[in-house]
């Protein structure tokens, strides 16, 4: 132990006079300049990396536009930019328009804007935002219809010309008919989301296609009294048979689902209205002629509720004015027997639906659907026309 004083120890200590003449200590600078020149660095890595990625993202988005005018959908801009420096890579089409020249008649599609964007670390993930209103016209006619919503978003995964999955998204949508003096509200809904992903294959060798649709408060009274009030309800089919996912009509698509005895599994399906619970599965095919052939078994709540609205009363005016030959519309029909009792039309449609459903619980299998009972039955489809057990509902277009 030295023989300073504890006093002396106390005191702050003093560095020795620097002898006159001497140099300076030398000040270290590279604790500061090595975080400048990371900074840097970063900086030019991540701009090479966004302007990388932004060519990447340019080139899918032009070969998504390339792979489309193939199957004869040509889309183009009033005025197209390009930014979203330096978290994202974002392309907006203002004036967006659409030609689909594979549809006939062929017809014109025209939105406000259309934005796609990805991520700097996934270019080949495009999602896009459509901004309404959009109209549809036959080229050179005045709009038939008009489309709009809160929301619309595309997104679409994979290099072009080999997409992976596509789903659409939208926020309460609105289609209106808006050709002739009167606007007609075609469709509406709360939200709608549909998807489709490729799940087996490739899409150049014989792709196994998963879809999938989901909506809520959709009503189209226009199209059928059954979609009159809001519906809610989900579906997920697979489609088997493509013999590639080229650019081509989707008419070509089902003729190779034909020639290759592929068809569509109805995995699930499940619709609600507020009086009414529909399920089912099954397997529909394509036969020759383009129409759909097949079996979905679902099970009802509420069918005293949907029979009524199947056009029960519609087909047997058309047999009534077919036998007393008042030119073969229902309404003619129905109205000869009012003419010849008052009420009589009513009563006899009363009394057909209340057959039609009996018939039909005998003809089922009871079960139940949410703690509700409920009855099996086949939605059978021949040759295009459509029947629930015995009753004819409706008929499906030739898909070729």
């Amino acid at each position: 132990m030295s023989g300073e004083s504890p006093l002396g120890m106390m005191r702050p200590h003093q560095r020795p006079p620097r002898r006159p003449g001497a140099a300076a200590p030398h000040r270290r600078l590279w604790p500061v300049l090595l975080p400048i020149a990371i900074i840097v660095a970063l900086a030019v890595g991540w701009s090479w990396l966004w302007y990388y990625a932004a060519s990447v993202a340019d080139r899918t988005l032009s070969g998504w536009v390339v792979r489309e005018a193939a199957a004869g959908r040509v889309y183009s801009c009033g005025s197209q930019t390009i930014g979203g420096f330096p978290f994202r890579i974002q392309a907006r089409c203002a004036d967006a328009a659409a030609a689909i020249n594979s549809n006939q008649p062929p017809f014109t599609v025209h939105a406000k804007a259309v934005v796609f964007a990805s991520q700097v670390y996934e270019p080949t993930l495009l999602t896009g935002d459509v901004t309404g209103p959009l109209t549809l016209a036959e080229v050179g006619q005045a709009p038939s219809f008009a489309a709009n919503w809160s929301r619309a978003q595309i997104g679409v995964r994979g290099l072009p010309p080999d997409p992976e999955r596509v789903s659409i998204t939208i926020e309460h949508p609105r289609l209106d008919r808006v050709a002739g003096a009167d606007n007609d509200m075609v469709f509406s809904a709360d939200h709608v989301a549909l998807q489709g992903r490729i799940i087996a294959g490739s899409a150049r060798n014989n792709p196994v296609i998963e879809t999938s649709g989901r909506f809520a408060a959709a009503t189209a009274p226009t199209l059928h009294p059954l979609l009159a009030e809001p519906l809610q309800g989900e579906i997920d089919a697979v489609l088997r048979g493509f013999k590639d996912f080229a650019p081509k009509p989707w008419t070509a698509r089902f003729r190779e689902m034909q020639a290759t005895g592929g068809g569509i599994e109805i995995k699930s399906l499940r619709i609600e209205r507020p009086d009414a619970i529909i399920v089912g599965t099954g397997t529909l095919t394509v036969n020759e002629h383009g129409k759909l052939d097949g079996l979905i078994r679902v099970a009802i709540v509420g069918v005293e509720t949907i029979v009524p609205l199947l056009g029960v009363d519609r087909m047997i005016g058309q047999g009534i004015s077919r036998l007393t030959g008042t030119g073969g519309s229902a309404s003619q029909g129905l109205g000869a027997l009012d003419r010849l009792v008052p009420g009589l039309s009513g009563a006899v449609r009363e009394g057909a639906n209340a057959s039609l459903i009996e018939n039909l619980k005998k003809m089922g299998q009871p079960t139940e659907i949410d703690k509700k009972p409920a009855i099996v039955l086949p939605l059978r489809f021949s040759d295009g026309a459509v029947y629930l057990g015995m009753l004819p509902v409706g008929a499906v277009p030739p898909l070729f």
